[in-house]
C-alpha cells in the first residue's frame, strides 16, 4: 500500500524507516498484524465486545 510505482527499494526503505520511527513501537505495522486484528473482530472470540474502538497503529495515536 505504501510502495509507490517507480519508487526505488532504497527510497521505500527510507520511507518505512522514517514513518516507523514516528510510532512508539519503532516500526510500521505488518499486514499480518492488521489481518490478525480483523480476524479477531470477525470471530466468535470477540462476541462479548460491543462498541469498542480498536486502534492498531503501533501507539501513534497515543502521542
Amino acid at each position: 500500500m505504501h510502495h509507490q510505482p517507480g519508487q526505488s527499494t532504497e527510497d521505500y526503505r527510507a520511507y518505512t524507516a522514517r514513518v516507523g520511527a514516528q510510532a512508539p513501537i519503532g516500526r510500521m505495522g505488518r499486514p499480518e498484524e492488521i489481518a490478525a486484528t480483523l480476524l479477531f473482530l470477525a470471530s466468535d472470540t470477540s462476541s462479548y465486545m460491543l462498541g469498542a474502538e480498536v486502534v492498531v497503529d503501533g501507539g501513534r495515536s497515543q502521542l
